[in-house]
This record gives C-alpha cells, sequence and structure tokens, in this order.
C-alpha cells in the first residue's frame, strides 16, 4: 500500500488545548484526575495549560496549581504567549514550553491583537534566553493551511515563518490546520515540503475534524514522514478566535486507526477511553463521537 513508520507518538492536547474553549470552568482537581488518567494510559508528552491572562481564558487561571501538581512523566508542555506568561511558567517549574503565531495576519490580530511579524519580533528574544537555558521550546503554527478571515494560506508563508522559528532554535514544529479545511493532498504535500527544509527540528502535525478529514490528513502526513500528531481526548476543544474550529481529531479514534495500521504509539486504548470517561462530566461540550462511543456502548 505505501511505507508506514513501527512508531508514533501522540502529544496530548485535551488538558490545554481541549478545556481551554469550554464555557463551563472546571476544576482543578478534575483536571489533575483527567490528566493522572491520560499519563497512566501511556501518555508521554502532554499540553498540560497556558500562562495566559484569566481575563481572556479563564479556563487556564489555575495554571500554577496544574504545572505544580501534575506529576512528572514524559514532556510536558504549557502554553506561554508572552513574556509575563513565560515568567510566570518559570516560577511555577515548568520545564518545556510552547509558543504560538499564526501565519495569518488577521487570525494573529483576532487572536493576540498583534500581527503575525509583531508577534516574531516580540518572541524571539524570549525564545533565544529560554534556549540559553536549556529549555525545550515548541513552536505552535496557526493557520498553516486556511484562515477563517483571510482563506487560503499559501504553503511558502508557512514555511517562510517555520524557517524563522528553526533558525532561532526551537526544537519542535507544530503546524496546525487550525479550522480543519486542508485535504489529504494538501496535507501530504506541505509536511513533505517541511521535512526537506527542517530535518532537524521534531515536526508535528495538528488536525482538527471540521470536516470529518482530520484521520484522513493525518494517514497522508504518515506517508510523507511525520511521525508525531497532536490530539485530544474526546475530540475537545477548539480555538475562541477561530470562527468555525470545531475539536481537535480525538485522541482515541488516532490511536485506533495507527494501530490497525501496526503502527504503535505505546497508549492503552482501553485506559484512555477511561480518561475521558473521568472529564467527560465536566464539560458541556460533547465529547467526539467514534471510538469512545463504541467503547461506552461495549462497557
Amino acid at each position: 500500500m505505501f511505507s508506514l513508520p513501527k512508531n508514533a507518538t501522540i502529544i496530548e492536547v485535551g488538558p490545554r488545548d481541549g478545556l481551554q474553549n469550554e464555557g463551563k470552568l472546571v476544576k482543578a482537581e478534575d483536571k489533575l484526575q483527567f490528566i493522572a488518567a491520560l499519563q497512566q494510559a501511556g501518555i508521554q508528552e502532554m499540553e498540560l495549560t497556558s500562562f495566559v491572562s484569566p481575563k481572556w481564558v479563564p479556563q487556564m487561571a489555575d495554571a500554577k496549581e496544574i504545572v505544580a501538581q501534575t506529576k512528572q512523566v514524559g514532556r510536558q508542555f504549557v502554553l506561554t504567549p508572552n513574556e509575563r506568561g513565560i515568567t510566570a511558567a518559570l516560577e511555577a517549574g515548568a520545564q518545556s514550553f510552547a509558543v504560538f503565531v499564526g501565519v495569518s495576519n488577521s487570525f494573529n490580530k483576532k487572536n493576540i491583537n498583534k500581527t503575525t511579524e509583531e508577534s516574531m519580533e516580540a518572541l524571539k528574544p524570549l525564545i533565544f534566553n529560554l534556549k540559553e537555558q536549556g529549555v525545550f521550546v515548541r513552536a505552535c503554527i496557526s493557520t498553516a493551511f486556511y484562515c477563517p478571515f483571510e482563506g487560503a494560506v499559501s504553503p511558502e508563508a508557512t514555511i517562510a515563518l517555520c524557517r524563522q522559528f528553526v533558525d532561532w532554535g526551537v526544537d519542535e514544529l507544530s503546524v496546525a490546520d487550525t479550522i480543519g479545511m486542508a485535504n489529504p493532498k494538501e496535507s501530504y504535500e506541505l509536511f513533505t515540503e517541511l521535512l526537506e527544509a527542517f530535518p532537524e527540528v521534531l515536526m508535528t502535525a495538528h488536525f482538527h475534524d471540521t470536516r470529518r478529514m482530520a484521520l484522513a490528513n493525518i494517514t497522508a502526513a504518515l506517508q510523507a514522514g511525520v511521525t508525531r500528531f497532536d490530539a485530544s481526548a474526546g475530540g475537545l476543544g477548539g480555538c475562541p478566535f477561530a470562527p468555525g474550529a470545531t475539536g481537535n481529531v480525538a485522541t482515541e479514534d488516532v490511536v485506533n486507526m495507527l494501530h490497525r495500521m501496526d503502527v504503535q504509539t505505546g497508549i492503552d486504548l482501553d485506559l484512555l477511553c477511561q480518561a475521558i470517561e473521568k472529564i467527560e462530566p465536566h464539560v458541556t461540550n460533547p465529547v467526539a463521537t467514534g471510538m469512545y462511543t463504541l467503547y461506552k456502548n461495549q462497557a
């Protein structure tokens, strides 16, 4: 059929990206139970929380508590949009950081009230400082395929933005189909170019399932050579600043597909579904259908 890797890594983004747009405030203790259950299922890399203004994202107001009380397993990211967030995260003991910028100016303005260029100018010294301290830095590239305000984003623009981050020494690029409009051909072509251009950094694909194309896009990215994928348990999430952005691709569906293709993730699917059961009563956004629904019906 085609060449596939033997192993792939899932970066679980449910505790942060999955919950940030949840209207009901989830208690820290419930988040921590969710995180612990995800770790028990075999998740080795996870986006825990974000150090942002509680005024804009009240769901993340407990970021310090989440970092302090989460067991250190593998690599755990915190999202930090600016110097204030980075300082607070360092004080809380965070060890791996994620920064984010949208390729699209319009999206970036809606998100953080800065153009893409202005965001990059602000991030450059912060990234240099983090790398001088030996901190792992992940750069999240939003609207890498399409923008809800500007439409199609050129591959050249996405690659140019990624190149700036790579030149500054980031360890990982997480390239996102923020509103879930990409198709498998676009996924394969962009990630082929990115892997050829930046073989020295970790390359991660981040897909939303708005048009039920996420699994197909992941398969295309696998063919291009990507072995790292962001996913959210239960399919929770969506960007509050991107109209039309539904939930992330469901971790359990990605794991099920990969395992059935003999691509191992080290994640126990039953335990993963049990982790979703722990968070489901505390959210108003419905969890995704798919493997979790089958699990519930068979339990």
